[in-house]
């Protein structure tokens, strides 16, 4: 992480919306679904363990986030409703998320549809 790199100044978590706010220092803020940050897990049981290994994440709609744990200064551990654990979420990684919501979503939803699976537990 360069001294460059944005921080966090607040994170909030909304259980009943199941939404996880995120503000950085440099004036911007992302409102991150909590099924977005699970099915985008940077873990290796969703990532895999190189191109091409993603591991599709279906049923998702209803989860949540347990637990928020920092990691050091540099990121936080989400702990999901279904048992995920084991993402390391990096300020760099949660603002590309932000940044990049809509364009991942709309390719995590084609995929899903692709695939024949849904949102749905």
């Amino acid at each position: 992480m360069s001294a460059k790199t944005p921080r966090p100044i607040e994170i909030n978590l909304h259980q009943v919306s199941r939404v996880l706010d995120i503000a950085f220092d440099d004036g911007t803020s992302f409102s991150l679904p909590c099924e977005y940050l699970r099915v985008f897990s940077p873990s290796a049981e969703v990532r895999g363990h190189g191109p091409g290994q993603e591991v599709l994440q279906v049923g998702k709609r209803e989860v949540n986030i347990s637990a928020i744990e920092p990691v050091g200064v540099y990121a936080v551990k989400l702990a999901f409703s279904d048992g995920h654990d084991t993402g390391i979420y990096s300020w760099e990684y949660l603002r590309e998320l932000g940044e990049k919501q809509e364009a991942n979503w709309n390719a995590y939803l084609a995929r899903l549809a692709q695939a024949g699976k849904g949102r749905d537990p």
